[in-house]
């Protein structure tokens, strides 16, 4: 074969498999390969601050990197008040949040979330010397109740209309204290973190309030931006993958619930 064919030839392959290259890349979309990730330290077992890693840890913090692995990117976790998450999310600063976060109306309005990982309700906790049964929550009408900042029971107990006062705080632990020392007839909060805490000694004077079940069920989703679909369809495949091997499964089993 002439040199100049064969110069021709290689260059046509060259330039064939560098248009092969574009076309791959352009089919994995621009998605970036490291996403920010907003949890918060006082969800445990969801997330929390490990104090002696100086880390977040928790049930979503390994259900997002294995997320994560699956997906082919990288997840870098940054502390963020719970309260903060959905502002931070929509400015940017993050691009994921993975926290126990309930999908609700409201919320989908802002931003949008993936397929659930986990779901559950709200509990209800009352002072360890409370042997009240409480079927519902209109027990407790006429009664200054907690719930903490930024989640979906606050607007739940303000919109019964039933209470003397529905008090926030930042932390499901500031809302136990003021339960124990009698501030507050009785708190209501994500029913796995409030249970895992009370397991574990974490709060005292408190317990689970007798014949309580819950009312508002939801689910707990990763949550990008709104209009996201690149990174959403890759979190949600993601998802898909880690639920068929059975690895969301042993997530959850590790931190028992």
């Amino acid at each position: 074969m002439p040199s100049f064919i064969r110069r021709s030839a290689l260059r046509l392959a060259i330039g064939l498999g560098a248009a092969a290259a574009f076309n791959f890349a352009a089919a994995q979309g621009s998605a970036p390969a490291n996403l920010n990730v907003g949890a918060t330290a006082t969800g445990i077992p969801f997330t929390f601050l490990d104090i002696k890693s100086n880390s977040i840890q928790g049930m979503m913090v390994d259900t997002v990197q294995a997320v994560g692995k699956a997906g082919g990117f990288q997840t870098t976790i940054q502390q963020t008040a719970f309260a903060a998450l959905i502002p931070s999310l929509t400015s940017s600063k993050i691009d994921v949040i993975s926290a126990a976060m309930l999908k609700t109306a409201a919320r989908q309005q802002v931003v949008d979330f993936s397929e659930p990982v986990y779901s559950y309700g709200e509990g209800l906790m009352v002072k360890a010397d409370d042997n009240r049964n409480y079927p519902t929550l209109d027990e407790l009408k006429g009664e200054v109740v907690g719930a903490q900042v930024g989640t979906i029971f606050v607007d739940m107990l303000q919109k019964k209309g039933i209470f003397k006062e529905v008090r926030t705080y930042d932390s499901v632990a500031d809302m136990s204290r003021d339960l124990a020392l009698g501030r507050i007839k009785a708190a209501v909060g994500d029913q796995p973190i409030m249970v895992y805490q009370i397991s574990q000694k974490a709060f005292q004077g408190v317990k689970m309030a007798n014949g309580y079940k819950s009312t508002n069920v939801s689910d707990v989703c990763l949550i990008v931006r709104k209009g996201d679909t690149e990174t959403l369809n890759r979190i949600n495949k993601a998802i898909a993958t880690i639920k068929a091997d059975g690895t969301l499964a042993q997530i959850t089993k590790k931190w028992g619930i």
